[in-house]
C-alpha cells in the first residue's frame, strides 16, 4: 500500500512562500492523482488542489488560485504545493492524499502551516 508523507511545512510572514512536498513511500504513485487539503482550528477539512498523475492536470480552490501552484515529478513519486503569497487565513494543517476517481485515501499525516500577521 502506498503511504505518502508530507514535509515542507513551516512558519511564514504575510506575503512569503512555502513549497510542500508530498512524497509516495513503498511503491509508486498510482490512482488517478494527488489532492492537498487543508484543516484549520474549528473548521472543516477543505479541498486545496489536485494534480491528475498522466496528464497533470490541474484544480484548485477559488481562494489559492493565483497564488498556490500544485506540480508534480514523476521520477521522484512526489508532488508539490508551492505557496506564494501566504495569508494569515492559509494557517491550517495541510494534508496529501490519493485521489482514486471518486474519492481519497491513502492520507499523509500532515503538516502545520503557520502564516503571521
Amino acid at each position: 500500500q502506498v503511504q505518502l508523507v508530507e514535509s515542507g511545512g513551516g512558519f511564514v510572514q504575510a506575503g512569503g512562500s512555502l513549497r510542500l512536498s508530498c512524497a509516495a513511500s513503498g511503491r509508486t504513485f498510482s490512482g488517478y492523482g494527488v489532492g492537498w487539503f487543508r484543516q484549520a482550528p474549528g473548521k472543516e477539512r477543505e479541498f486545496v488542489a489536485a494534480i491528475r498523475w498522466s496528464a497533470g492536470n490541474t484544480y484548485y480552490a477559488d481562494s489559492v488560485k493565483g497564488r498556490f501552484t500544485i506540480s508534480r515529478d514523476l521520477a521522484k513519486n512526489t508532488v508539490y504545493l508551492q505557496m506564494n503569497s501566504l495569508k494569515p487565513e492559509d494557517t491550517a494543517v495541510y494534508y496529501c492524499a490519493r485521489d482514486t476517481g471518486g474519492s481519497y485515501d491513502n492520507w499523509g499525516q500532515g503538516t502545520q502551516v503557520t502564516v503571521s500577521s
